[in-house]
């Protein structure tokens, strides 16, 4: 199959590559800035669709007795909301910077393999298009997002669960391509004088983010295999019938799940280390020490999984192990808390939306943090365990933590994305509405879970008590969907008709200001040179302490026509590709006839193998 050339654009001596246009151009696109627009604009559907499912529960319980869905539909509500959120929300929201921002940052042209980007973003959709397929023949997954064995079994679930093991196995496969992208492009791709310890704290946690990936999913991709085993074809991995042990998931899952906790949380703390350093007018306080307790975290985070099983009967050797291995992992969390605070301490504050997202994500994440520090402790995580209390811990880490510094992000990144605005009122009314949501809602969750109201149950009696707290918490997640409404409007305008942003709205520190906004095809006409951290910064203001400033003669204008340092007076940019998406398309055959008819899996696979000979084939001159 012939690629699509991209016009050139041809000004003095340099070739100016121009991004196609058109429909088609999106769908054979292998540009990392439009793949991140993808991902992001995917993830939100999704986060509408998470969100939908979460206000169906929330008004289920409202009141005590209600009945405004059943105990099976609530059951799927539950299990497709947290499914949703943690691997079609938050990871490719995540994954939509990564692929805008990270080349940007580290001043490259793209991404190391462009044709593999695309791919798993394509094989993302076919994954989360498998995970909802059981929408159309009512056989939704309810098994919880965790999917815990005994439920998993034949006799205890319906085909649902086939629709949740095969889509996350191929979601798995997306993120594994994913994540090994971004370390060869952060390992090879680097502007020169960009070393790694002047690398800037986004990229440092994609990267880190990157290793927990490529480490963390294969088990889980160990795990859904041996349960499609069970369900398929009889094995005995987990049925007890048969001999099998069921805290055998628990462990595959949570050795997966931890990492994965953080796999969505180290990207809104790079954001978070983006934004409050420009919002501040402050070099970021103690960066070596945020880069090693990334790194920290990342490490530990393979040694506390069985704090979630602390009732299953590990003993008092294993517990104490996992219980100083929880509290320990709260050390470099509180170091990079504190490295934040005095970020802001003594700077030029303007709060902007972004920064308000950015500082409330500070406050919700350390309130999570606090109470996940309690957990550690098995006599209280024996009193807290399935109970709303742990309910309130992971939604202030995963919302009032990712969700909130992802918004913050959007609203940062939005000017040299898209070259306007998002509108400040519209804004500062997005973010107010939603901390307050955030805390009516989930607040109260932590008195519910103390007065020992259980999770994931669909109704409760008046003779409880629950219900003020309930109904409370209920208003407040109305105000969270009412929040994003305004988000959603304020998008909407700003696109049409928002204030234009020039290059650098906000005096950014790092390389992706110093460029047009948007950024053309190519990212950069020559590749900068770094000097020091802050890079753009640097170069505006040389006077900078404890830099070494560049010498005006070495300053480039990114975007001038005139500068033609690259050999032959040439860039090169990958050319657009059909056979990313036609190898994923033979993925969802593949994984239809998995749940379908199983004829299909051969053709799938028939047609995967056609894809990856067509993709090595291509040419590889833009």
């Amino acid at each position: 199959m012939a690629t699509i050339a991209a016009p050139v654009e041809r000004r003095g001596l340099l070739a100016r590559p121009v991004a196609p246009r058109g429909i088609w151009a999106w769908v054979t696109t292998v540009d990392a800035k439009q793949i991140g627009i993808l991902y992001g604009a995917t993830a939100f559907i999704f986060f509408l669709i998470g969100g939908t499912e979460a206000l169906l529960m929330r008004t289920q319980l409202a009141v005590p007795n209600a009945n405004v869905v059943g105990p099976g539909t609530f059951n799927a509500l539950f299990t497709m909301h947290g499914t949703t959120m943690i691997f079609m929300v938050v990871m490719p929201l995540s994954a939509a910077f990564f692929n805008y921002i990270v080349p940007l940052q580290i001043g490259a042209r793209d991404v190391a393999f462009p044709r593999l980007n695309a791919f798993s973003y394509w094989v993302f959709l076919s994954g989360g298009l498998l995970m909802h397929f059981g929408f159309l023949i009512q056989q939704v997954p309810d098994v919880g997002w965790f999917a815990y064995a005994n439920l998993t079994e034949n006799a205890f679930s319906q085909r649902g669960v086939d629709f949740w093991v095969v889509g996350l196995q191929v979601l798995g496969v997306g993120s594994l391509a994913a994540g090994f992208n971004f370390l060869v492009t952060i390992i090879n791709l680097r502007a020169p004088g960009l070393t790694l310890m002047r690398m800037p704290l986004f990229t440092w946690t994609t990267f880190i983010t990157s290793i927990l990936i490529v480490l963390a999913f294969p088990v889980i991709t160990i795990a859904l295999v041996e349960l499609m085993f069970d369900r398929l074809f009889g094995a005995n991995f987990f049925n007890t019938a048969n001999g099998g042990d069921p805290i055998l998931w628990q462990h595959l899952f949570w050795v997966f799940g931890h990492p994965e906790v953080y796999i969505l949380i180290l990207p809104a703390m790079g954001i978070v280390s983006e934004i409050v350093p420009v919002f501040s007018r402050k070099p970021l306080f103690g960066y070596p020490f945020m880069v090693y307790a990334v790194a920290s975290i990342a490490f530990l985070s393979f040694t506390v999984w069985a704090h979630h099983m602390f009732t299953t009967g590990l003993g008092p050797i294993a517990a104490s192990f996992f219980a100083a291995s929880t509290m320990l992992i709260a050390v470099p969390t509180g170091i990079k808390i504190f490295n934040w605070i005095s970020t802001v301490y003594g700077g030029s504050v303007r709060l902007n939306t972004p920064h308000l997202f950015a500082l409330g994500f500070i406050a919700m994440f350390t309130i999570g943090g606090l109470s996940g520090v309690m957990h550690a402790s098995p006599p209280v995580d024996t009193q807290q365990q399935d109970t709303y209390f742990v309910v309130a811990h992971f939604h202030y880490v995963l919302f009032g933590g990712s969700v909130l510094a992802l918004f913050g992000g959007i609203y940062y990144w939005f000017p040299k994305i898209t070259g306007r605005f998002l509108g400040e009122g519209l804004g500062q009314l997005n973010f107010w509405l939603m901390m307050i949501g955030f805390n009516l809602t989930f607040g109260p969750m932590h008195f519910l879970g103390v007065d020992g109201m259980p999770r994931r149950i669909f109704t409760y009696p008046a003779e409880m008590g629950w219900g003020l707290w309930n109904l409370v918490s209920t208003i407040g997640a109305y105000a969270i969907g009412l929040s994003v409404l305004v988000f959603i409007a304020n998008v909407s305008k700003s696109l049409r008709a928002g204030e234009r942003a020039g290059s650098d709205p906000w005096d950014g520190r790092t390389l992706e200001w110093s460029i047009s906004s948007p950024p053309p095809h190519y990212n950069f006409a020559t590749i900068p040179v770094v000097h020091g951290r802050d890079a753009f910064w640097l170069e505006k203001y040389p006077e900078l302490e404890g830099h070494a400033a560049a010498a005006p003669d070495e300053r480039r204008d990114r975007t001038a026509a005139h500068d033609a340092g690259e050999a032959h007076g040439h860039i090169h940019v990958p050319d657009p590709s059909y056979w990313p998406i036609a190898t994923a398309a033979g993925i969802l055959v593949a994984g239809t006839g998995v749940l379908f008819a199983m004829p299909l899996l051969p053709v799938g696979l028939f047609v995967v193998l056609v894809g990856v000979v067509g993709w090595s084939m291509e040419p590889v001159n833009g």
